[in-house]
């Protein structure tokens, strides 16, 4: 895939961007339909538990 020049973003798209910019450390999970983002959410808490052998 080729780089567009003048990429013109929609308001989903920006809003997306937004939200990945302004975690500090995080995880998203991002729903995309009809090639759009529609619904992003953010993993707020993850454990992981010690492997016992």
């Amino acid at each position: 895939m080729q780089p567009e020049k003048n990429m013109v973003l929609t308001k989903a798209e920006k809003q997306l961007i937004e939200v990945i910019r302004s975690l500090d450390y995080g995880e998203v999970r991002v729903m995309i339909k009809d090639n759009k983002p529609i619904r992003v959410e953010e993993i707020r808490r993850s454990i992981q538990l010690p492997n016992e052998k």
